[in-house]
């Protein structure tokens, strides 16, 4: 029986740091050619986009470093967690992607993995590496939004007299 779809969680996993890592220019998204046990071990929600990037290898994409936990009632059948899984993408899309990922400093990374229709896709963002300083002024940005986030929220609660 299905789950209704307020309890039915699409995300299985985000890249928190890819959007302070680097700086994203475009998204598109893919699917995942997967195995058995790991649409399972998935649907539990158990995986890990950390590390993770995509490729493009003889005419193939490839998600690399994206771990999937094995699946425990799968016994033997498990593929190895960390495995190169094929991305589902058009001829054209993999074309572009290649003259894209041939400049330098241009990469593809995993931003999110998601149920969409029953099927594992993943959001991929080309992307530019951000540097030190770059990195130092968000933090900067982020900082001073939660002190006025704070100052707003304390004069909000004047006391009554």
């Amino acid at each position: 029986m299905a789950r209704p779809k307020s309890q039915q969680s699409d995300v299985i996993a985000t890249n928190r740091k890819a959007h302070f890592e680097y700086e994203i220019l475009e998204t598109l998204e893919a699917g995942i050619a997967l195995r058995g046990p790991e649409v399972k071990s998935l649907r539990e929600g158990r995986a890990n986009l950390a590390d993770a990037y995509a490729i493009v290898r003889r005419g193939e994409a490839l998600l690399v470093h994206l771990h999937i936990s094995p699946y425990e009632q799968a016994g033997r059948d498990n593929p190895d967690p960390r495995r190169d899984r094929r991305l589902l993408l058009h001829k054209g899309e993999i074309r572009r992607l290649t003259g894209k990922l041939a400049e330098r400093g241009f990469t593809l990374v995993p931003l999110r993995l998601y149920w969409k229709n029953g099927r594992a896709k993943v959001e991929l963002g080309l992307a530019r590496g951000k540097r030190r300083y770059d990195k130092r002024e968000a933090i900067r940005r982020r900082e001073s939004d939660r002190e006025l986030a704070r100052a707003t929220r304390l004069r909000n609660q004047r006391p009554s007299s």
